[in-house]
């Protein structure tokens, strides 16, 4: 039977390219008898050999060196029971959870479903200036988070452990359908990001720049552009008609 928990994942790499996991780390959020969201005392971290040396840019972030994992499992060893432990997941978390999905296939997660705290923060907290993982951490300074306990940052069990109070109030203040559903779609951008325009809400940006921005190649920049323009009635997005003769024969 599966419980009624959601495991926060954060990865730390070699940065190297697919599959150089070098470390894991989890953090379980479970649905009390009460129905509120709470961090649970399951969490912890493996070390991971990533099959190649880690690169000295990753290493100055994390501090993992290739001494550090001589003799420690593969990733695929250690993803099934991290991904898939026994009893089930509702949904597995990230921040920014395109990134550990890249590592976290459906083959070792069993195809569960994937919550994106940073998108998910995007819809819950517009109003905040930044959606990184450590600055939410300080702007909302998540009540019970054991400062200690989220250090150091950018190792994998404390950036779970910090990632899953995020997700234990979204939780609480919305259904885990809709953080689910607001997951599966781009990142709806409560300002625009860079450009002339940057630091402006949406609803203050001209109808043509908003054309414009709805044709970046950025797809959170296009989706929000492409929101605000349908919020503003539903006007349909011109596509560029093909010529008559495209052709010469």
């Amino acid at each position: 039977m599966t419980r009624e928990r959601i495991r926060v994942i954060d990865l730390e790499t070699a940065g190297n390219g697919a599959y150089d996991v070098c470390e894991v780390g989890w953090q379980d959020v479970t649905l009390d008898v009460d129905g509120r969201w709470l961090i649970d005392d399951e969490r912890g971290a493996f070390l991971v050999d990533p099959g190649r040396a880690i690169s000295p840019d990753t290493m100055s972030i994390h501090h993992i060196r290739d001494v550090d994992v001589v003799g420690a499992p593969f990733w695929k060893q250690v993803a099934p029971a991290v991904l898939r432990p026994e009893g089930g997941v509702l949904a597995l978390a990230a921040h920014r959870a395109s990134f550990e999905m890249r590592y976290c296939s459906p083959a070792l997660t069993g195809g569960v479903h994937w919550i994106c705290t940073w998108k998910c923060a995007l819809r819950l907290w517009p109003h905040l200036p930044r959606f990184s993982n450590q600055m939410l951490r300080y702007q909302r300074m998540p009540e019970g988070l054991v400062h200690e306990m989220g250090l150091p940052a950018h190792r994998a069990m404390p950036d779970a452990y910090v990632t899953a109070h995020h997700l234990r109030d979204m939780l609480n203040e919305a259904s885990l359908k809709q953080l689910l559903l607001w997951s599966d779609e781009p990142g709806l951008l409560p300002r625009v990001p860079s450009g002339p325009e940057r630091g402006k809400s949406w609803d203050q940006i001209s109808e043509v720049a908003l054309r414009a921005m709805s044709r970046d190649r950025d797809v959170d920049i296009r989706f929000s552009a492409e929101t605000e323009l349908k919020r503003r009635g539903g006007l349909p997005i011109p596509v560029p008609s093909a010529p008559i003769q495209p052709n010469l024969l």
